[in-house]
């Protein structure tokens, strides 16, 4: 019962805070917007919060042995609840940089941690499953955000106060979690972050690949099927679909996950989406094939995380699961910062196809890196 209630405590408070990201990253863009600053400062503050993931990564490790998971896993829900405000306090821009770096270290060690916890407590055969979950409830929260902030706005302090509220409720399952989060030892040695990315890249350069996708799905999708000749309602219709492929497959696969190898599970993963990414531009787009198509692609690739994330559980325990989640977190975010430009300097190559053609290139690549690290492993892992 004890383990049912701490993956129910790390599982909701994610979903919680997935619903208040969701929020905030539109609010903060259009609050620049609306103050008079250019596209490209937008762009360069927000790239603030992935830099700050990046060089925090790193010290997660020793911050979870110093702090324990749940002290720091509620300072990290404390200063992402408390920046919201203040950016929309501060009267100069100039302090939304230290806001943002401060949001974007506070945001890698809620993702870090979490993960952490939740690969800690997982029961070994069942891992998948529980991955699955995680997944899925802060897939589902990401969807609620941006239906909060239509019903209440984006401007003045409504959406800044609901979303302060939203992440601030993140807290209560954690506080009620007293006794139930994992415990690691200080085992001393060196648990470098990036020595993970050497000893498990299957996992850790899924968490690459999936975070460059997302995000290039999420800027270029739409885009893609309105240089297509879709009308404006339907491209932006492909987005949702992309979603809920996402939100469908995660637990059947987390399932699957839990009774066969898991690097056989991301090869076919990847390699699905390699064929439908290659495959796409030749399927019009105003087909029914076309929709199904995106919603089975994007479910499947989607599902690198939580294989992923599920095969870095299996491998490594204590100190060493912390470094290897830290570092999963770290991939994903230089993934968030690659994706988007790549797709973009791809489609400006071959306008609209480089969409699918980049997209199916690095998944591609993938594919190749873990097949040949199965092949030299044989049984081991990797």
């Amino acid at each position: 019962m004890s383990r049912t209630a701490s993956i129910t405590a790390a599982i909701s408070s994610i979903s919680v805070v997935g619903i208040g990201i969701s929020l905030s990253i539109p609010l903060l863009a259009l609050e620049m917007e609306s103050r008079g600053i250019n596209h490209s400062w937008i762009g360069i503050n927000t790239a603030v919060a992935g830099i700050a993931t990046v060089i925090t990564a790193p010290f997660v490790p020793a911050l979870v042995r110093r702090f324990g998971p749940r002290t720091l896993l509620g300072l990290a829900i404390a200063v992402t609840a408390l920046s919201l405000p203040a950016f929309k306090a501060s009267s100069s821009f100039l302090l939304w940089f230290p806001l943002r770096f401060a949001l974007g270290a506070a945001l890698c060690i809620l993702f870090a941690v979490s993960e952490f916890w939740i690969n800690a407590v997982a029961p070994p055969n069942r891992r998948g499953l529980i991955m699955g979950v995680y997944a899925t409830a802060l897939s589902i929260g990401a969807a609620v955000g941006p239906v909060i902030l239509s019903v209440l706005g984006t401007q003045g302090w409504p959406p800044y106060l609901a979303g302060a509220a939203v992440l601030a409720a993140g807290l209560i399952p954690i506080l009620l979690a007293k006794g139930m989060a994992p415990k690691i030892a200080d085992e001393g040695g060196s648990h470098g972050v990036l020595s993970f990315i050497r000893k498990s890249p299957s996992a850790t350069l899924a968490a690459l690949v999936f975070g460059a996708i997302e995000t290039a799905v999420m800027s270029f999708l739409p885009l893609y099927g309105l240089r297509l000749g879709m009308p404006e309602g339907q491209a932006s219709l492909l987005l949702t679909i992309a979603v809920l492929g996402n939100v469908a497959f995660q637990i059947p696969l987390g399932i699957i996950s839990d009774r066969i190898d898991r690097r056989l599970l991301l090869i076919f993963c990847s390699f699905v989406g390699t064929v439908g990414a290659f495959v796409l531009p030749y399927v019009p787009v105003a087909s029914l094939t076309f929709h199904v198509a995106v919603f089975l692609v994007t479910g499947i690739v989607g599902s690198l995380y939580t294989v992923g994330l599920a095969h870095l559980g299996a491998r490594f325990h204590g100190a060493d699961l912390a470094a290897a989640n830290a570092a999963f977190v770290m991939l994903y975010s230089i993934g968030l910062v690659i994706g988007p430009p790549l797709v973009g300097f791809g489609m400006d190559l071959y306008d609209p196809y480089g969409f699918a053609i980049v997209i199916g290139t690095m998944l591609g690549m993938y594919v190749t890196v873990v097949s040949a690290r199965f092949a030299l492993s044989g049984r081991a892992n990797a």
